[in-house]
């Protein structure tokens, strides 16, 4: 093994001359042959441990995480064709350009309460588009506006090593430690140079319920870090902490000029969260993800709008563009009293969804549905969503082979992908509890690549 670790964001280097060439097996990609038949470890934990606690304050994280967290990280990777990591790349990009337009906007935010109305610049830090691959390509699962494991992705990817010599091609030169944090930075700082143009960010506030009890907590500290190294004061905190006053939202002794949002309150409507509200609504503080972009962009009901093709047309949404979203978002519509009868019929093939849910909270495939369930549907508001089957990894788990689900995520800022991740684990949703499963890099293998092993 050698000291190499993948570039998990699209663009790895090509494979040098002398990679292995052989052809394919019908109607198997590279990928896909990778995906099913290699089981190679390529975590380093050492490594993974020292990117972790890069900095002094930071020591006894890991030891943390493997105790409170064992799922977290997988201790493999997941291989990606170009031609899907680009195509996802174009769904995403043609989606924004969608949620620009005037009538799609007009429509989103007619729906979303007072909050989501305020535009004061930001266009929301740390999106997250969750794919799944289907036969036609990527597919489009859910948008989500405060999408988590950016940084510990970056560690993850910084902690891997080359599984053996044929596959040394796949695993490009390590890149410069700070390239892909730095990314992440300049994200918070454009968010507030769009509201406070070149006035001085002094003190930033990561912000979620209990933040210490929360599953991905660990990455709170590593953001924390990330503002301090950029010369930003920084601190976690929970929204109870805050105080508005004299038109300023303090926390302790200090002003908080930037909040990074991580609570699933999107609106802010719980009353614990009535000082960072006020501060919110009076522009005194630069709140990013905030209530608008998760109006325009993971309010479930979206989805339907962007897989309705005539509707679209009719906004003035390009023929290329539809195309895109023909392609890449699965066909979604509201569950409602009038369409039960139709929509329990068809439910084997629906994945259904709260308009407002997170984090694959209180969402059912149709196959798996019970009765009383269902009335728990019909009562709610949610949305049905046309299958699309999770990608397959098949690993292995103390010596035994072990098929696992993964989706993909594209870490994005203002239509821009900054990394890609996967999600590995079994049941009907990401979960974190799998063994062998959680977090994994992306390897995406360029064009004219082949699987070792395809001969």
């Amino acid at each position: 093994m050698n000291s190499s670790t993948p570039n998990s964001v699209t663009g790895l280097s090509q494979p040098p001359a002398a990679a292995p060439a052989a052809a394919l097996l019908p109607n198997r990609s590279p990928a896909e042959f990778l995906n099913q038949d290699c089981f190679c470890r390529t975590l380093n934990q050492t490594r993974l441990r020292e990117q972790i606690e890069r900095e002094p304050s930071l020591k006894g994280l890991m030891a943390n995480i493997s105790q409170t967290r064992p799922h977290l990280f997988s201790s493999t990777v997941v291989f990606l064709a170009d031609e899907m990591a680009q195509q996802m790349a174009a769904t995403i990009a043609a989606i924004e350009r969608v949620i620009a337009l005037p009538h799609y906007q007009a429509q989103a935010l007619a729906r979303s309460p007072a909050m989501a109305q305020h535009a004061f610049g930001p266009v929301g830090a740390c999106m997250g588009f969750d794919f799944h691959l289907g036969e036609q390509g990527p597919q489009l699962i859910e948008i989500n506006t405060n999408a988590g494991g950016a940084l510990l992705n970056v560690a993850l990817a910084r902690a891997q090593e080359t599984c053996c010599k044929e596959m040394d091609w796949a695993f490009a030169p390590k890149a410069s430690p700070d390239r892909l944090e730095q990314t992440f930075f300049d994200m918070f700082r454009l968010e507030w140079q769009r509201q406070r143009g070149d006035a001085v960010l002094g003190y930033a506030l990561i912000v979620d319920d209990d933040p210490s009890a929360q599953y991905l907590a660990p990455e709170f500290e590593l953001f924390r870090q990330l503002f301090i190294r950029h010369g930003v004061a920084a601190s976690v905190a929970d929204p109870q902490e805050l105080v508005w006053r004299d038109g300023q939202l303090w926390h302790a002794d200090r002003v908080v000029d930037l909040v990074y949002n991580r609570l699933t309150d999107f609106y802010l409507s719980e009353p614990s969260h009535q000082a960072l509200k006020s501060a919110y609504e009076a522009g005194a503080v630069v709140l990013t993800p905030h209530p608008r972009s998760h109006a325009l962009y993971a309010d479930k009901r979206n989805l339907i709008a962007l897989s309705q093709d005539e509707l679209l047309a009719t906004w003035g949404a390009t023929r290329a563009d539809r195309r895109l979203l023909q392609a890449g978002v699965p066909q979604t519509q509201l569950v409602t009293p009038e369409r039960a009868d139709e929509l329990w019929a068809r439910r084997r093939q629906l994945f259904f969804k709260p308009v407002a849910s997170y984090g694959g909270k209180a969402a059912y495939r149709g196959d798996k549905l019970t009765r009383r369930v269902w009335g728990e549907i019909l009562a709610g508001d949610f949305v049905a969503q046309a299958l699309v089957p999770p990608g397959q990894r098949l690993i292995e788990v103390d010596g035994v082979q072990t098929d696992l689900k993964f989706d993909l995520r594209a870490y994005t800022y203002n239509g821009a992908v900054q990394l890609l991740a996967a999600r590995m684990y079994a049941g009907q949703t990401t979960n974190f509890r799998t063994e062998g499963g959680g977090f994994a890099p992306v390897i995406v293998l360029p064009a004219q690549s082949q699987a070792p092993g395809e001969r």
